[in-house]
């Protein structure tokens, strides 16, 4: 059974999700695909990744680059999932085209790259906000551009 939990961020309120000892979903509340892995039951009630969830958003929040990743459950087609591992390879204050991702992933399209990073199930720990599109424009975000303008400004400065 999946487990959620709500988390109060500078940015809006959060809902984490998980099973067991893996997050398996990470959505600002009311974004766009947002509870896309959770079950049709679920409970609110404490898990211990909720813990390492929490630090780790603490100190991005902060300002602070995280030092470990809590463990992830990522649930997606394998095409989903090889975009988000690659979105794992960008580096905390930088960017990367959507082109970019998808020579990554050895795919022809960064159409269906946008497609996948857009469903991504466990935002800012796996930083699809660091996708750009071409041009270094700030295209779509589930969570709304100006969300991804401020964390890619947290990023930067260490101020939201």
């Amino acid at each position: 059974m999946t487990r959620t939990w709500h988390y109060d961020s500078p940015l809006g309120g959060i809902t984490l999700a998980g099973e067991d000892h893996a997050l398996t979903g990470l959505w600002f509340d009311g974004q766009a695909h947002f509870g896309s892995t959770l079950d049709v039951q679920s409970e609110k009630s404490w898990l211990p990744v909720f813990a390492d969830s929490c630090r780790w958003l603490d100190g991005y929040f902060a300002g602070r680059i995280p030092d470990f990743i809590p463990k992830l459950d990522l649930r997606g087609t394998p095409f989903q999932c090889r975009v988000w591992q690659a979105l794992l390879d960008i580096p905390y204050g930088q960017t990367r085209p959507y082109a970019a991702i998808a020579r990554a992933v050895s795919c022809p399209s960064a159409r269906a790259v946008g497609g996948a990073v857009g469903r991504n199930p466990i935002s800012l720990i796996v930083p699809c906000h660091r996708v750009i599109g071409a041009g270094g424009t700030l295209t779509g975000y589930a969570g709304g551009v100006e969300r991804k303008r401020m964390l890619l400004r947290l990023e930067q400065t260490g101020i939201i």
